[in-house]
């Protein structure tokens, strides 16, 4: 079965969130589907994307698995963005935790060290 993933981030203001998802994931939309809503292509058949839907910004909640997670946080920091929690759990995968200004819950995994 083919399967192609899109997860969708409601937010209130979809001018300052193209910007603050721009600087978290270090790059402009892959693409633009219309005025209120804008793609990331993290890996092929694997979107996220943001829309202008106010009536659900702030409940959110993914989790992006990245091959090296210090990396991404230490690129991330580079563009102003800190995370907003860090998690290890008892396997010893860790987590970074963004927080957009809408509230929406972006963690990115990484495999224990």
């Amino acid at each position: 079965m083919a399967v192609d993933l899109f997860a969708g981030i409601p937010v209130s203001d979809y001018r300052a969130a193209l910007l603050w998802y721009e600087r978290l994931l270090g790059t402009p939309p892959t693409f633009v589907a219309s005025d209120t809503e804008a793609v990331w292509e993290l890996a092929e058949h694997r979107s996220l994307f943001i829309e202008h839907r106010p009536e659900h910004a702030g409940h959110a909640l993914h989790t992006v698995f990245v091959d090296d997670l210090d990396a991404f946080v230490l690129r991330a920091s580079g563009r102003g963005l800190e995370p907003s929690e860090r998690q290890t759990y008892a396997n010893g995968v860790r987590k970074a935790l963004y927080r957009d200004p809408d509230g929406n819950e972006l963690g990115f995994g990484g495999a224990p060290l």
